[in-house]
């Protein structure tokens, strides 16, 4: 079995690594940030007592009022709770097939325009919240931006670099992801500690700030080479397309992107024609990474951490203390990833990244299966802080690899002519998951308790055995060459390849 991994060749497209490649790949990035924020902060707000007590009174009984009366795995356990911290990823799922028609007719940039605009939006209904209603049509607006967000970003980025830098500036996506979940934990912290309960209007309120950098940046940024020549605008591609390569010889990635879009524009229905047999295997993979993604367990941690650790019996302080300690060890291992995904290969990280989380997954719930009851908890200092050394060992794994390459290889596979359908089909799938995971996951406590942990463990059982056997490397491939170079050279993808291939020789033959 090979995994397809190649070098980069002499026939790669030259370019240099530019101020203005730089300056758009951390603007458009900040999209990660407001992402990112949105993560962070729902799990804090929802442990804090005053935002339950006027939202969620019934919980607030459960949690303050009659802690002996209720399982220590099902205090949280409300089905209204879930939808605030879930609905907005069933409103980006949705927003998201739009976003893809207007990346496609309008380019990049303004798709990532609008999302700033309408995440800024949602910020406003949920800082100023009076009521419930108030507080879901603002997360609904929130899914919004990022359903808009994460259709155009991580495109924008795999376009605009240089494909030897490209898994590293893609990355500045989920970097910005990572900064903002910490971003998100520090300030939930601090303002737990403000006195009169209204800190949890600051915590949701200062994701503002991450929605208008990424609108700034959008009116700073140029379009994609690729965008702007798929719309027809030949001469402003070409001229962006030199500016951005910093030389003068970008005549052969100007006619392969010439040639891409001609092939582009003869598809007329880009949904359509992705569920054709060659486009398959890149449907099938980018699917299968974000569904693995998901069930990897790392949302859990991330939305419900602070619940997750009051549950086990950490004071409130304490549970969101240690979200920080997580969200720096989020961050530090996303740069890692960004330094380390062009020299070692996505596959080589998605496989170490599987063995690191199975382990640290099935020792958390040994630990909390032996020492967590019903009605009583036993954990004492030491293992609490071993549980604790647990979830960073599981989240620097997830970050140097599921994290970010989830969203690069999706990006990067698919041919321009179904790139856009690929990539909202990619956030679709990754919204729903991201649904049912925030949606359920309180109520699975609740029902499999510590066994909850071992589903997450079986589910990265599976994920890294697909990639040891189907997931092709695209280390240092130019984009537009990932056929040629990829597909047709993978023990199992290359015969949906050849087979298109036989059929247009057949039909070049007939005419």
């Amino acid at each position: 079995m090979t995994g397809g991994g190649f070098t980069a060749s002499a026939n790669d497209f030259e370019a240099k690594i530019t101020p203005i490649v730089i300056l758009s790949c951390i603007m458009a990035a900040t999209g990660g940030l407001m992402f990112g924020y949105d993560v962070g902060v729902s799990g804090g707000v929802t442990s804090m007592g005053a935002f339950l007590k006027e939202f969620f009174p019934e919980v607030y009984i459960r949690t303050v009022e009659e802690k002996e009366l209720e399982s220590n795995y099902c205090k949280y356990d409300n089905e209204k709770l879930q939808l605030f911290t879930s609905c907005l990823y069933l409103a980006g799922l949705t927003a998201t097939f739009l976003a893809s028609h207007i990346t496609r007719k309008q380019g990049r940039r303004a798709t990532m325009l609008i999302a700033g605009f309408i995440f800024i939006a949602g910020v406003a209904f949920n800082a100023a919240a009076q009521n419930l209603l108030m507080l879901i049509i603002g997360r609904l607006l929130l899914g919004c931006g990022v359903g808009f967000a994460n259709q155009a970003v991580p495109v924008f980025l795999s376009e605009i670099a240089p494909s030897r830098m490209r898994g590293a500036l893609n990355i500045m996506f989920q970097l910005n992801i990572t900064l903002g979940i910490l971003f998100a934990n520090l300030v939930n912290y601090a303002t737990n500690k403000i006195k009169g309960g209204w800190g949890w209007r600051l915590s949701l309120g200062l994701g503002g700030l991450p929605a208008l950098f990424l609108t700034l940046g959008a009116f700073v940024v140029v379009d994609t080479p690729n965008s702007l020549i798929e719309r027809g605008h030949l001469e402003e591609g070409k001229t962006v397309l030199r500016k951005i390569r910093g030389i003068e010889n970008i005549e052969p990635e100007f006619l392969a992107l010439v040639d891409a879009c001609t092939v582009a524009k003869e598809i007329k229905h880009p949904f359509r024609n992705i569920l054709k047999r060659r486009n398959r295997p890149q449907l099938l993979i980018s699917i299968a990474l974000h569904v693995f993604q998901q069930f990897t367990g790392i949302n859990a941690i991330m939305f419900y951490g602070p619940v997750l650790f009051n549950t086990l019996g950490f004071t409130k302080d304490a549970a969101l203390y240690c979200t920080v300690i997580i969200g720096a060890v989020n961050v530090i291992s996303t740069v890692v990833s960004i330094y380390s995904v062009d020299r070692l290969g996505r596959r080589m990280l998605l496989f170490e990244a599987g063995v690191q989380m199975f382990l640290s997954q099935f020792v958390i719930a040994v630990i909390i299966g032996i020492k967590v009851r019903d009605h009583y908890d036993d954990l004492s200092k030491g293992f609490a802080v071993l549980v604790v050394v647990m979830v960073c060992v599981f989240v620097s794994a997830f970050a140097w690899s599921w994290g970010p390459l989830t969203w690069l290889i999706p990006s990067e596979i698919f041919p321009l002519e179904t790139r856009s359908a690929g990539q909202s089909i990619a956030v679709c799938v990754n919204l729903l998951c991201t649904f049912l995971i925030a949606q359920a996951f309180l109520s699975m406590l609740c029902f499999f308790k510590f066994g909850i942990f071992l589903f997450f463990s079986g589910c990265i059982l599976i994920m890294s055995a697909f990639v040891l056997f189907l997931l092709p490397e695209t280390k240092n491939v130019p984009i537009e060459e990932m056929t040629e170079r990829v597909w047709k050279h993978h023990w199992l993808w290359k015969r949906f390849a050849q087979d298109d291939l036989v059929k247009e020789e057949k039909v070049v033959t007939a005419d």
